[in-house]
């Protein structure tokens, strides 16, 4: 390992610490219905949700009426994301021809069962990717179904955990809440103001957001490129802050296009796992003992620490084989050294394994390297991780 790399983990760790309490704090408020310096802005919003949709904010649900209203809602999302793509040739916004006759020649088509695999995966909150966004999907299939979803898929999700710590909190109760309500308040108050703060960083860093075609290139060499752009930022953001992980493009945040900058790198790394570390002094505050939350927090955080300097330090070591072949694996001034297979050289080795482990310890699936071309110790932490199915900050 090197200094640089072991500050960066920690430097990112202080961070993810410092936001815990306030972003907690503040979903805490959200869910009791406690008044926030958002409501003047947004509760406008709230009540105009409420209204169309016919909710009564006032009325709880019993665990049974919760429970369907989270099933029916995940029926129509799924039933939503699986017509929009099928019909994709006939909505706006396909500049390339997607599924049409237009196409261009290494576009996917849209069959019915790669569209039904992708509701369900974005309805889940899974986004399992069997095709490649850039050659399958239109801009209106990409912000009106993908993008959407990641926020509500998200939004129900963290629903479901909050009527959970209110069964934890409320000793003798006939209800742990109204979905409906949560969902909103989860969306208006947490996930929208979030995504867009960060989609207006990462347009700042570069990421497009335009619906203009794709862009023709001359290279050095004469030839023409494709260039692939899109609403990526807006999508982006949600993606990373909903741990949902399903890309833009199909090498998901290892594309310039999604992740330009180490910088870019670093706040993505943080909003995987910033809304996960929050709702741990969300359940402290809501429980009425927030040294519980801090509890929860530790627990995880001591087997993220774990992980993390099991990866980091076998991607370090680099590949024995290759060592033996002469190639040079030691960090030196000009060079990451280890092994750097399948990796960003503008990331490097410490972000890129702090990040296989953030990532799937969250169950967010989205990359900025390839896992299978991780050593087999480093490649260990990653699936692990999978196997163990949230349970560090999920």
């Amino acid at each position: 390992m090197t200094v640089s790399g072991v500050l960066y983990i920690v430097v990112y760790f202080l961070v993810l610490l410092a936001l815990t309490k306030p972003l907690g704090l503040f979903m805490a408020h959200v869910f009791e219905g406690e008044r926030t310096f958002l409501h003047p802005l947004l509760r406008p919003l709230e009540r105009l949700v409420y209204r169309l949709c016919e909710i009564h904010e006032d009325t709880e649900q019993r665990w049974t009426q919760y429970a369907g209203s989270v099933l029916a809602f995940s029926l129509v999302s799924f039933l939503f994301v699986y017509f929009i793509q099928r019909l994709q040739a006939f909505l706006p916004l396909n500049p390339m021809g997607f599924s049409t006759g237009h196409a261009p020649g290494n576009a996917t088509p849209m069959t019915p069962d790669l569209a039904f695999g992708t509701a369900v995966s974005f309805m889940t909150n899974t986004n399992w990717q069997a095709y490649g966004g850039e050659t399958t999907l239109s801009y209106f299939v990409q912000m009106a179904a993908l993008t959407v979803q990641n926020f509500v898929s998200a939004a129900a999700g963290i629903a479901v955990a909050i009527a959970l710590v209110r069964g934890f909190a409320r000793k003798q109760a006939n209800s742990i809440g109204n979905f409906w309500v949560d969902l909103t308040r989860c969306t208006v108050y947490v996930l929208l103001p979030l995504a867009l703060a960060f989609a207006l960083f990462l347009c700042f860093r570069g990421v497009p957001q335009t619906l203009k075609a794709y862009q023709k290139a001359t290279t050095l060499e004469g030839a023409t490129q494709t260039i692939a752009v899109g609403p990526v930022a807006s999508q982006e953001s949600i993606k990373m802050l909903g741990t949902n992980g399903g890309g833009f493009f199909n090498t998901n945040s290892a594309h310039p296009y999604e992740n330009p900058t180490p910088l870019t790198n670093f706040v993505e790394l943080l909003s995987i796992l910033a809304i996960s570390s929050g709702l741990t002094y969300t359940f402290g505050k809501m429980v009425g003992d927030t040294r519980q939350g801090w509890a929860l927090f530790a627990a995880m955080a001591i087997m993220f620490f774990v992980a993390v300097f099991v990866c980091y330090p076998a991607e370090q070591a680099g590949n024995p084989i290759l060592a033996r072949l002469g190639v040079e694996t030691a960090a030196t001034g000009t060079q990451a050294g280890g092994n750097m297979e399948g990796k960003e050289v503008r990331f490097g080795l410490a972000s890129s394994a702090l990040w296989a482990t953030a990532t799937t310890d969250a169950s967010n699936g989205s990359v900025n390297s390839m896992h299978d071309s991780y050593t087999p110790l480093g490649g260990l932490i990653p699936m692990f991780n999978i196997q163990t199915d949230e349970v560090i900050f999920g």
